[in-house]
């Protein structure tokens, strides 16, 4: 009987490893519609392909089934948020290799994750981009500094870098006048579509400190889309993710409210998209790797309906 128990035992490690190995390989494409009230027809259908949390993960050689992915799917805009990169490396050439395969690269922006290379540097007294920025451009992606348009029609739709677009009086701030001047800021009396795109999720606890915040100037979005939690990168069949990176949370994201871990949910009429991304990264090398967690590309349309 012992002996029955341990190579049951042994039988479902080798289940369990082996499906893992297979699914950290396979790519999802995650679709989800995104309901905006009195969406004009022009941007009826809008879509927006989400690429985050790479971490230098290779799918095939030179990319390839990573490509051919995203190459299937008909988008209006491809957006990269963060994460291209692992904990100081210095090679981009997974990335690098992805947006050369990408045909559709008409609208492509990025915005920068916390283990990217800095997107710019002083030099002789002013910024300028960084390398790592200035080749990802050459490629055919667009550095999301402050803000970009989209025409259709008539109408316009606005990608924003949420981030830079909190008007505080930091230093950074003070660094980048000369960067951005000239560059406003969308108003929604002007704009159809306002979607701004950060790295980090922006929990609600966040949005609170920020609306109190009498230095912030919080503006409106129709959406705001971010990566960074990996969909938790380990979660527990039937329970979901056990932690997230998450300093707003008062467990620093341990055992998070499952509903915000990752997918499409609202905050003070703040819709927010949240990816689990393609690739994982921590601490500890043995256990970068996803758990019942498959890796995903995400599509996002935009429809017309009624808000409930």
């Amino acid at each position: 009987m012992k002996g029955k128990v341990i190579a049951a035992s042994f039988f479902l490690i080798a289940v369990v490893v082996g499906y893992t190995v297979w699914d950290n390989q396979r790519i999802t494409i995650a679709k989800q519609d995104i309901i905006i009230k009195d969406l004009p027809k022009e941007l009826e259908g809008f879509s927006i392909v989400q690429i985050t949390d790479l971490h230098e993960k290779e799918f095939g050689e030179n990319q390839e089934r990573l490509i051919n992915a995203i190459n299937s799917i008909h988008y209006d805009a491809i957006v990269f948020t963060g994460d291209m990169m692992k904990n100081n490396s210095t090679n981009a050439v997974p990335f690098y290799r992805l947006i050369e395969g990408i045909e559709n690269k008409r609208y492509a922006l990025f915005v920068p994750g916390n283990t990217d290379p800095k997107s710019y540097r002083t030099s002789s007294n002013h910024l300028e981009k960084s390398e790592f920025v200035k080749h990802m451009e050459k490629k055919g992606v667009k550095l999301l500094d402050s803000t970009y348009t989209v025409k259709r029609g008539n109408t316009y739709a606005q990608f924003v870098n949420f981030d830079w677009s909190l008007k505080t009086e930091n230093k950074l701030e003070k660094n980048r006048n000369n960067l951005l001047k000239n560059k406003d800021y969308p108003k929604k009396e002007t704009t159809n579509l306002i979607i701004g795109l950060n790295h980090f999720p922006v929990v609600d606890s966040h949005i609170d400190a920020l609306l109190r915040d009498p230095s912030v100037t919080f503006r409106y979005y129709d959406l705001i889309m971010a990566g960074h939690y990996h969909g938790g990168q380990f979660r527990i069949p039937f329970f979901g993710a056990l932690f997230v990176p998450e300093a707003w949370y008062e467990k620093s994201g341990l055992f998070p409210p499952q509903d915000r871990v990752k997918g499409l949910w609202e905050y003070k009429h703040i819709k927010q998209y949240v990816s689990a991304g393609l690739g994982s990264n921590g601490p500890i090398p043995f256990l970068n790797f996803r758990f019942f967690d498959s890796p995903e590309i995400n599509v996002l349309t935009f429809k017309s309906g009624k808000i409930e």
